[in-house]
């Protein structure tokens, strides 16, 4: 089914709102972590400072030591905070989809509205933010395994993935049947892999967006129409 869901999906990733959700989604993500990248660096300022290693580490030090944090941190999060950002705008791919793919749902759909927006987005940040800092000594144990810091970045995306996807989509049909939970990782797990590929990453948070539309209401689901 999620298979399914993913290929009826990838069409609609060129459908114009899509596009231009991608855009503008990609854009704020971007701007997130260069505003990381300038804030660690003035943290990292401070810190070496406070420890009097400002002059010693100079600013070169300091710029290479914040780059490879931001690098650091892109890597952990860009996946949940490009989906963060995509659920801000992503109302618009879900309901375009609805309305090509599933006309008549799309009548019965809530709109939502920018503040449950805001809401969802918060819930998605703190359940981000609080998974991956339980993770994090985790991550850098498995270092050691070569693949075993990939493997659990993996399963920890697949959830925190799977559960902001069917948010995003469960919050127009508060009527219908929750995704269930297995389907949900599996959605998720996909939307993590598709992060993974080079290219694929970029278009990841509108095809797993429209993806998601496609298990709610098809791809093998009883349809209510």
């Amino acid at each position: 089914m999620i298979v399914t869901a993913a290929l009826r999906a990838f069409p609609q990733i060129f459908h114009p709102v899509a596009r231009a959700v991608l855009i503008r989604s990609l854009m704020v993500t971007v701007l997130l972590f260069a505003l990381l990248g300038v804030g660690l660096r003035a943290g990292l300022h401070s810190f070496f400072g406070w420890i009097g290693w400002a002059e010693r580490a100079g600013g070169l030090v300091e710029a290479a030591a914040a780059v490879l944090l931001a690098a650091a941190s892109a890597w952990l999060l860009f996946r949940s905070i490009a989906i963060v950002v995509i659920g801000l705008f992503g109302d618009a791919i879900v309901a375009a989809i609805e309305r090509e793919s599933y006309p008549q749902q799309a009548e019965r759909a809530h709109d939502v509205s920018f503040a449950q927006g805001m809401r969802l987005a918060l819930r998605s940040v703190l359940r981000t933010v609080g998974w991956n800092l339980v993770a994090l000594p985790f991550y850098i144990a498995l270092l050691v395994t070569g693949v075993g810091t990939l493997a659990l970045l993996l399963a920890v995306n697949a959830y925190l993935l799977g559960r902001d996807l069917a948010d995003m989509v469960e919050a127009r049909h508060p009527e219908r049947p929750p995704i269930p939970k297995g389907t949900r990782l599996a959605m998720g797990f996909v939307s993590a892999l598709l992060f993974l590929v080079p290219v694929a990453n970029l278009l990841a948070p509108v095809w797993s967006a429209a993806m998601a539309v496609h298990v709610l209401h098809g791809a093998g689901r009883k349809r209510d129409d």
